[in-house]
């Protein structure tokens, strides 16, 4: 969430920001037509091309597109992007004449690119094609000075979203601001979102501190070595959060999810997928 937020603010800094910004997660492309989903497709193109469907790049003409999770794009799909890069110019999914825009690309990904060369997971001429300026961006266990302000943000934020007046202790925002965040900003906006609303949402984030620093207390070997990437950790606090709020908000409505897809701002389809994903079941069902 994080690279999102830079991601916005270079659109909404430039002189393009009165114009669409439109932000592809490459990790969640469609294994089967991915190329039609970046370059749209002509009616008839395949199986079920019903009709002629723009892609995303034709949407962001004038505008921003923002590749999120770039090092999880196919090859294949790596080597036609690189030729595009080239000229901005593309033909759709059985098309055959050339469409051109014109659209600032924003890349961004959690791997180590230079790494993934030297595995031929990621193409070095798209690398150096995309790395024209580089913003890295550090953990937010990094950068804690910027905690307050993102917190403050955040709690405005969900303010005006949930029709609350929940305002921080200077207490609680000292906890937020000495808190490791191994999810990033978007623990950080989850926390928020929960302290706003639920009645004890604070105090569930005290509990969290408390038992983080107690199990640094009481360890006594040194930690073995991490398998897991950065990446993956980062995910797997995300997880952990949203799982958090999925169930408060649910026990909160008991557990009437149109009532918590409203509050959470996601569609029933979306919240029927999370309740799965999570594992999550009412009490009289476990």
């Amino acid at each position: 969430m994080g690279k999102d937020l830079v991601a916005r603010a270079i659109h909404a800094a430039s002189r393009r920001r009165e114009r669409p910004f439109v932000k592809v997660n490459c990790a969640a492309i469609p294994s089967e037509l991915p190329e039609s989903e970046l370059f749209g497709h002509e009616k008839g193109a395949f199986t079920g091309a019903h009709r002629k469907k723009p892609g995303q790049f034709e949407y962001a003409d004038k505008g921003t597109i923002y590749l999120d999770e770039i090092a999880d794009l196919p090859l294949a799909l790596q080597a036609k992007l690189l030729h595009v890069l080239q000229d901005f110019r593309f033909s759709r999914v059985g098309g055959h004449g050339s469409i051109g825009v014109d659209t600032r690309v924003v890349a961004a990904t959690n791997w180590d690119l230079e790494y993934a060369m030297t595995r031929g997971e990621f193409r070095e001429d798209l690398y150096y094609r995309l790395n024209v300026v580089e913003i890295r961006i550090p953990p937010l266990r990094e950068r804690k000075e910027e905690i307050p302000r993102l917190a403050s943000w955040f709690l405005s934020r969900f303010n005006v979203q949930y029709g609350r007046k929940k305002e921080l202790s200077p207490e609680t925002m000292a906890r937020l601001t000495e808190y490791s965040w191994p999810g990033n900003v978007r623990e950080l906006d989850n926390v928020i979102r929960r302290m706003v609303v639920l009645a004890d949402g604070e105090q569930a984030f005290e509990a969290l501190v408390a038992r983080g620093r107690n199990e640094h207390a009481t360890a006594r070997r040194p930690a073995p070595i991490a398998t897991e990437s950065l990446r993956e950790i980062a995910r797997r606090g995300a997880r952990e959060a949203e799982r958090k709020v999925l169930e408060e908000v649910l026990k909160r409505v008991q557990w009437n999810r149109a009532e918590a897809a409203r509050i959470l701002r996601i569609s029933y389809k979306t919240l029927l997928i999370k309740i799965a994903e999570c594992g999550l079941a009412p009490a009289s069902r476990r």
